[in-house]
């Protein structure tokens, strides 16, 4: 890559997933158009559903206290 910065990014991530430059350039290039491709409102519409399937409904409601503590108040 003649680009100094691109190249960086590339060797950055292609660190990140142990994979080499080309596939982590292929892989991001993949994953943009893909995004580009799906909506916003429907790619979270996916991540909502995914959450409050594992949100299990009904579980143990926490106090305040609880809450709190878990914020380190």
């Amino acid at each position: 890559m003649r680009d100094e910065r691109a190249r960086a990014l590339a060797e950055q991530l292609a660190a990140r997933r142990k994979v080499t430059m080309t596939e982590a350039v292929t892989q991001a290039l993949e994953g943009e158009l893909k995004r580009e491709k799906e909506p916003l409102a429907s790619r979270l519409k996916q991540i909502a559903t995914t959450l409050a399937a594992d949100a299990k409904p009904g579980d143990k409601v926490m106090t305040k206290d609880e809450i709190d503590e878990m914020w380190g108040h």
